[in-house]
């Protein structure tokens, strides 16, 4: 059990979207307007309210939302983003599963069978795809490169 919750805190993509959110409002505002949670909430709304924003970074939005004001107050007592995403991420389990796609379309087959199983399998995922009957690693590989043109779609 214990390999399980240091495995998933090693994983550099948990909460990928969500602490961009976040460090991007961050950014966003005053340094002096940190510690105060009316204009956090404000600075949260006005980011999520941009047409810019990537499919992903609009699911954060939907979740946090409702939930402006759980997220003004770490946040203004100068939480860090990952521990801030983690601590929201209680809330709402959904927060850290949503990643960024994994870009495939420049990698050649050697450097995709430098991938583990696991990260071709999040790949095929995030594409929608599933690789029935696939066992060896080459049969996930030859998936991957089968369905590159869905590796684009950003849109739910």
């Amino acid at each position: 059990m214990l390999s399980t919750s240091v495995n998933a805190a090693a994983d550099p993509r948990e909460c990928e979207v969500c602490m961009k959110v976040m460090q991007d409002v961050r950014d966003s505002m005053d340094k002096a307007d940190w510690k105060d949670k009316p204009k956090v909430e404000k600075a949260l709304g006005d980011h999520c309210a941009k047409d810019t924003l990537s499919a992903r970074e609009r699911k954060i939005c939907y979740y946090v939302d409702p939930i402006k004001r759980d997220v003004a107050q770490p946040f203004s007592l100068g939480m860090p983003v990952d521990r801030l995403c983690k601590r929201i991420n209680k809330t709402n389990q959904e927060i850290c599963s949503v990643k960024f796609p994994v870009k495939t379309e420049n990698l050649e087959k050697q450097d995709l069978s430098k991938l583990r199983v696991k990260q071709l399998k999040s790949i095929l995922l995030d594409r929608g795809v599933e690789c029935k009957g696939c066992v060896e690693k080459e049969e996930f590989i030859a998936k991957v490169q089968e369905t590159e043109h869905l590796a684009g779609n950003d849109e739910f």
